[in-house]
Order: C-alpha cells, then structure tokens, then sequence
C-alpha cells in the first residue's frame, strides 16, 4: 500500500540546523553550515485544517449501550499534529472490563448470537460493510485526525479494507464445518467447530480500525463475543464502528468496547478468568507480560501479532528505480509505524550507490505536513513519546558512525512531525539495525553474496515479514524459502489481502490473522464417538 499524491502543496526547504554543527559522515567530518540538507517538497506546517467530522461517542460500550466508566474518570486522545486534546474518553479499569466480560458472558451463553444460523450471523456482518462504506469519509477523517496519517490514505486504502475484511468473514460464516471420522470399531466418530466463547482483544494504535477488523471479524463469523480494548492513542473509530455494528443487527453485549490504559483495562482483561481466549497486536515486550498473565489467569489461549525488524534485500539485477521506490513506501509508509515496515534495505554492492543516491533523493522529495492537507505523504507520529524515541534512535545511529544522508530531525515547533530520514554505511550490531524504530528511518547495508545476506536477514531476534526484488526465480525461490519470517513479498510489499494469513517467526507473534487461519484462534474441536449397534457398513 502506498499514500496517494494529489497535487497543490505549499512548500518551503527546511535545513537541520539544531543538529550538532558537525556530525561523523563515512568517517569524516563535515559542517552543516557549508552542507545544508534540503527538503525542497515538505509542505508547510501552518494552522491545522478543521477536521470535516465530530467526535460523537467518548463513552464505553457495554451491553449494547454507551455508559460512563465506573470510576468517572475520563482520559484525553490527542492530535499529532499539535499535541492538544481532541476529547477526553471515558477511562475504562478493571471495574469496566468486569461489568463488559459480564455482558459478554451472558450473550454468549444466553443471548441469540450463538445461536443465530451461521446466515444469519453472514447478514449482520455484510450489513456491517454497507454501513462502513456509507460512513467512509467519517471513518476516515477520525482516524487521520486521532492517528496522524494522511486523510487519503485513510479514506482510499485503509477503510475500503475494513469493508472487504468484513465482507470476507461474513463469507465464511456458513462455511464453518467439522469432520467424520472413521474409526476402528463399531463408533460413528464426528468433529464439531464450536465457538470458544468470551474473546478478549487488545488492539494497536498505528492501524486502529484494521486491527478491529482483523479481529473482530473472526470472532464475530465464528460465534463468539467480545471484550475489545482500544489503543488509548486513538480510541475513536472503534467506537463509531461498534456503533455501526449494533445498528446493521449485532445484538446487545456480543461486541463491548472499553477505552482505557493497559496497565489497569489491559491487563484486567488478559488476567480475567472468564475470558476465554486473548488476541493482542502491539509489542513483543508487552505482548510477553500479555502472554503471562494469561497464564497465570486460567491458561487462555493466546495469539499475538508482535514487532519486527523486516528486510527488504534489492539483488543486483533488480530495476533500480523500481526497487527504490518500493523500498521508500515499505519503510515510510505510515510514517513508518509498521510493524512489517522493511526497516533494513540490503542492498547487493554492484548496485549500492545508485540505489543510495536515487533512495535520498526520493525521502527528500517525501511531502510531510497536515494529513488533511492534499498532497501529503506523511504526517505526524502517534505522540510525544514516540517522536522523542525516533530521535533518540536518530542520535543513536548518528554517533554509531553511520552516515546520515538526509534527515535526522524534527520540522516544526507544533506537532511530532519528523523528517524522513536516511543512513547508509549501517552496520548489523548497530541499535539502529537491531531495534524497531517505528518511524520514518531507513537504514541502507550493503551486501555481496546471496549467503551471506540470507544469514545477516535472519540475524534478529524478529521474524515478521521480508521482501525480495529481483527478476531471476530461482533467486526468489532460494531467498523465500531460506527467510525465516511469517510473510515474504516478492517484488512487491504491504500486500495485505484479505485472505492472506500475516503473523510472525520468533519475537513476531504467535498464531496468524486474516484468511482461513485467524479462524483457527476462534474455534475448539471437539470429537463426538457415538456407540454404533449392528451397523451396514464402518
């Protein structure tokens, strides 16, 4: 996927002038004052333009109704591009997530969604879709303005993809099915898919209403009901969505959604012992004490979509501008808040240094400013946070000795707007190439053989994703089966099909998502022997 560019942008050259006055550059020094680094195209970042949307449901959703949160604590979601409150949300705990787990208990096991022909269930979830298509603009606006991303790409990619996910599991609902089996007696052997009952769902900030979908949809075709607890960074289109869900037939307590932090609401639901499974997306050290305290709890199971630290390897055959520009959209797609970004760009040496020169000019040409602003590729990160840990890791590979091309700083006063940023000469025990940096950097390596790059991709604790761009197959066939990552694109990335299953090797996660296997997270087996009395035929 990549943002669309529409034309009409204002801009001005910004030059990195609160950088130290000079930085180590392939092993020498030079002043920045003599060697300015411009961005002739990012757009300037004046007043922010007015959202066309507002924001209507702050409250939690329990049981089919919007209700304060216990304690009547509120929290704010801020915009990126200023820092300044968007609306305070009710703060969901481990009361909410209490009173929500309840409800979505007695739906479960009173309520009419188990129950519901599998058909049925299909309506509801492709009257969901039709709604989200209807709102799209709505649905988009929210997220660009509660995330940072661009507008476009919310509203042409994003939410489009919501629609199609639901539409794909609302396909799937009536095609759920077990097994006969045969046996070695006189026994009629039969497998039931049965729904594994109370799902909790912890999702991510960088995707909001993907990762609902991503989750959501699964358990919703499957039978089950639902305790989801937003990202506290954007929590507003999961509730407009879960809205939209109870107004296309969802029935009361099967989807609740609690808003809220994940040391008290988080943690709440992974401990809760009567959630029967956990799906959580976000980061491998958090995902770990996820794990473990559903351990702890009542042994749920657990799927978890993790980080990464992917690599996209050009060979030296490869169209050079093809595989730069694919290589700029794999990293700074997003702002570069992707847990499958390819973060480390290999590239064979007889093609390195013309890769390197057109890879800067392409992140200098990189448009970055307010998200509602057409024409822009990128617009701010998440939160202060986040802005201020790309910096560091910015400093970091500065003082490693990698070069620094272009980049390496903030734009503006207001806002978590960073420069797209690249550095060549990287080096694989760096921080900048072990660590996921979540933001607009691209760290460039140079390689010589197809070997070596093999075990230099698979020297990290991540496995994720990966891509390949090349023209010769057997090459392709050597790098996809030797790369120990859950999904290798080739010539191509950021293929996120519906029926495509994603997850990860390693510290990426456990379990998939999307396609037939994120079924698989929401179903028990269950084997029914029933004694056969002078039976025709075993």
């Amino acid at each position: 996927m990549a943002a669309r560019r529409i034309s009409g942008v204002m801009s001005r050259s910004l030059c990195l002038h609160h950088l130290p006055s000079s930085i180590v550059s392939q092993g020498k020094r030079f002043n920045l004052g003599r060697e300015l680094q411009r961005f002739s195209t990012v757009a300037a970042l004046d007043e922010p333009i007015t959202p066309p949307v507002r924001v209507n449901y702050t409250q939690l959703l329990i049981n089919g109704k919007f209700v304060d949160s216990a304690s009547g604590k509120t929290f704010p979601t801020l915009d990126p591009r200023t820092g300044e409150v968007i609306a305070n949300l009710a703060e969901g705990d481990a009361e909410d997530i209490n009173r929500a787990v309840s409800a979505a208990r007695s739906a479960f096991d009173e309520g009419p969604w188990p129950k519901m022909t599998a058909y049925e269930r299909s309506r509801v979830l492709l009257r969901f879709a039709d709604l989200v298509d209807k709102h799209n603009d709505d649905l988009a606006a929210l997220e660009a303005w509660d995330s940072g991303k661009p507008y476009q790409q919310a509203a042409k990619i994003e939410i489009p993809s919501v629609a199609r996910l639901f539409r794909y599991y609302a396909g799937w609902a009536d095609k759920i099915h077990g097994l006969t089996v045969p046996a070695d007696g006189p026994y009629h052997v039969q497998t039931l898919h049965e729904p594994i009952g109370v799902a909790g769902q912890i999702i991510p900030w960088n995707f909001p209403l993907i990762m609902f979908a991503w989750k959501v949809g699964p358990a919703l075709a499957t039978g089950n009901t639902i305790v989801l607890k937003s990202a506290e960074q954007t929590p507003l289109t999961a509730l407009y969505a879960a809205k939209l869900l109870h107004e296309a037939g969802l029935p009361p307590g099967v989807l609740n959604i609690v808003s809220g932090y994940g040391p008290t609401a988080g943690a709440a639901l992974a401990s809760h012992m009567n959630v029967d499974k956990i799906a959580f997306t976000g980061s491998t050290d958090t995902g770990k004490i996820v794990q473990e305290l559903a351990a702890k709890s009542n042994l749920k199971p657990v799927t978890l979509e993790l980080g990464g630290k992917s690599p996209f390897i050009v060979c030296e055959d490869a169209n050079i501008g093809r595989a730069v520009e694919l290589a700029h959209a794999a990293l700074f797609f997003n702002q570069g808040q992707c847990c499958a970004a390819g973060s480390r760009t290999f590239v064979h040496e007889r093609v390195y240094d013309e890769f390197l020169e057109k890879a800067k000019a392409r992140a200098q040409r990189r448009t970055v400013g307010d998200p509602f602003q057409k024409g822009i590729e990128q617009g701010p990160q998440i939160d202060s946070d986040q802005f201020e840990k790309i910096l560091r890791y910015i400093k970091s590979g500065i003082e490693s000795n990698a070069t620094l091309e272009c980049g390496g700083d903030k734009i503006g006063s207001k806002g978590y707007y960073i420069q797209p940023t690249v550095f060549s000469n990287v080096k694989d025990d760096m921080p900048i190439a072990q660590d996921e940096i979540f933001g607009p950097v691209q760290t460039i390596f140079k390689f010589k053989e197809l070997d070596e790059v093999i075990k230099r991709a698979n020297m990290t604790r991540y496995g994720l994703a990966a891509g390949v761009f090349t023209k010769n197959i057997n090459t392709a066939n050597t790098l996809t089966r030797a790369l120990r990552a859950g999904t290798v694109w080739v010539n191509c990335f950021d293929v996120f099909d519906a029926a495509i299953p994603f997850g990860g090797y390693k510290m990426s996660g456990v379990g998939r998502e999307k396609g037939i296997y994120s079924l698989h997270n929401y179903l028990q087996v269950k084997a029914v022997v029933t004694s056969l009395k002078n039976p025709a035929w075993l």
